[in-house]
């Protein structure tokens, strides 16, 4: 049951990654008013990519309430505790699982207002993507750009697309670029699955060993994602931690991690294949290079950058090129410093669509109707049930039976085999898969 009757608004989080608390944390902090009280209460699904505890600080948002849930505890959470509004910071597979659970459990009765989106640039599977966070009352688009193709692909379908809402990225901010710092510093932003192959992975990294060789007066950092041993949103089978083992680099070169930015706090050129990370920068004016070195392609993601300015190679950046952005782009990807999406204003103003929206349905006389997704058993019987049945939910979406659940905290020994599994499974990601591939020519 929603809790807007009184001055304190509750807000819930689930998330299944670190990248995705990230998202659901802030972005629950842009959209409450700052003269509203604020509760946020965290749940983190259980699976491979549970952050940790380093991972959760990092963010810099601290929950009231943290546990980790099964998707069944979780449901039967929401039955239990009073909320206003919720936040599905997901896979697409596990919001439209989600949605269906939820619409169960709650069935007509009251609801908060439910919220979902992308925790970045949107350059794959945007149809299936999109599709899958149909239902939500609120889908949240992080620049004019991506609400019109939100907005297309949902009246494309014949699907209402009223829940469409432009807003910005949660975590763009910071002090803008005023200058080079001394050291120049010069800042790789790595990616988990960006590139995917060995070949192109130990390229990328030879060429910022060699940049680091060439200018000896720059400071040269490989910022990553996770130290060894934790998860994110996708687990590295090549991880750069072990690439550069033997390469022999320059003693201005080194391993960073921490908060993207406050690294970019003593940033002067931001390098990234396709990295979210290129979106922060650009919004704090530091100069942005996104790498043409393996080719402008969709696989890669920085074809989402045509059109930017920020296109270069390695070899254009040895030779002291500084991209410079153009100035339309940014505005539609809303990304300009000082300016919203939609061009003119601040950027904290980027969600006051979404605030308005929040507040509107919360007033709504009689309550929520029911969440109505459009997939149905009956509008995609092939396709729905089996992503129901991966979180253990029926195609009515009710918890299956035998369906996994934490009545009560792990025991140690608990403790002790999921961390073993879990780490069996990053073992099997980065060692073993790739030996059974070369083994194999695949």
């Amino acid at each position: 049951m929603p809790a807007s009757a009184t001055n304190s608004l509750r807000v819930a989080v689930l998330a299944d990654s670190d990248t995705r608390w990230k998202w659901g944390a802030l972005t629950a902090q842009r959209l409450t008013p700052a003269a509203a009280g604020f509760r946020l209460d965290g749940y983190l699904l259980r699976g491979r990519a549970t952050p940790t505890a380093r991972q959760l600080r990092e963010v810099g948002v601290r929950a009231d309430f943290l546990r980790e849930v099964t998707g069944a505890e979780f449901l039967r959470a929401m039955t239990e505790e009073s909320y206003d509004v919720l936040v599905l910071a997901l896979v697409g597979g596990g919001v439209q699982a989600m949605l269906h659970g939820l619409r169960a459990a709650w069935g007509s009765g009251p609801r908060p207002v439910v919220v979902t989106g992308y925790v970045g640039v949107v350059y794959e599977k945007l149809v299936d993507g999109l599709l899958l966070r149909h239902g939500a009352d609120l889908v949240l688009a992080n620049s004019r750009h991506d609400a019109d193709r939100f907005r297309a692909v949902y009246e494309g379908v014949g699907t209402d697309a009223s829940a469409v809402t432009e807003v910005a990225l949660p975590f763009l901010g910071g002090a803008p670029y005023t200058g080079e710092h001394d050291p120049f510093t010069v800042v790789f932003a790595a990616q988990p699955s960006v590139p995917d192959n060995r070949r192109d992975r130990i390229y990328l990294l030879g060429r910022l060993i060699e940049h680091a060789r060439r200018h000896p007066e720059r400071e040269v950092l490989l910022k990553l994602r996770s130290k060894p041993g934790e998860h994110t949103t996708h687990i590295e089978e090549l991880p750069y931690q072990k690439l550069v083992q033997g390469q022999d680099p320059p003693a201005n070169f080194r391993l960073v991690y921490g908060h993207m930015g406050e690294v970019l706090d003593r940033t002067d050129l931001l390098v990234t294949v396709s990295s979210t990370a290129a979106l922060e920068a650009l919004h704090r004016r530091v100069p942005t290079a996104v790498l043409t070195d393996l080719g402008v392609r969709e696989v890669l993601g920085n074809h989402h950058f045509t059109g930017s300015g920020c296109l270069a190679s390695w070899d254009q950046l040895d030779a002291g090129h500084r991209p410079v952005p153009d100035e339309e782009w940014l505005a539609r990807q809303g990304v300009a410093a000082g300016g919203t999406p939609s061009g003119g204003g601040s950027y904290d103003a980027a969600f006051d669509a979404a605030r308005e929206r929040i507040a509107k349905l919360l007033d709504r006389p009689g309550g929520l109707p029911p969440l109505n997704p459009y997939y149905t058993p009956e509008t995609a019987p092939g396709y729905l049930p089996g992503i129901l049945a991966r979180h253990h939910l029926g195609p009515d979406g009710v918890p299956l039976p035998g369906a996994p659940a934490a009545d009560k905290a792990p025991g140690p020994v608990r403790q002790i085999v999921r961390r073993a599994a879990r780490g069996a499974y990053r073992h099997g990601v980065q060692r073993v898969a790739p030996v059974i591939r070369r083994m194999g020519e695949l």
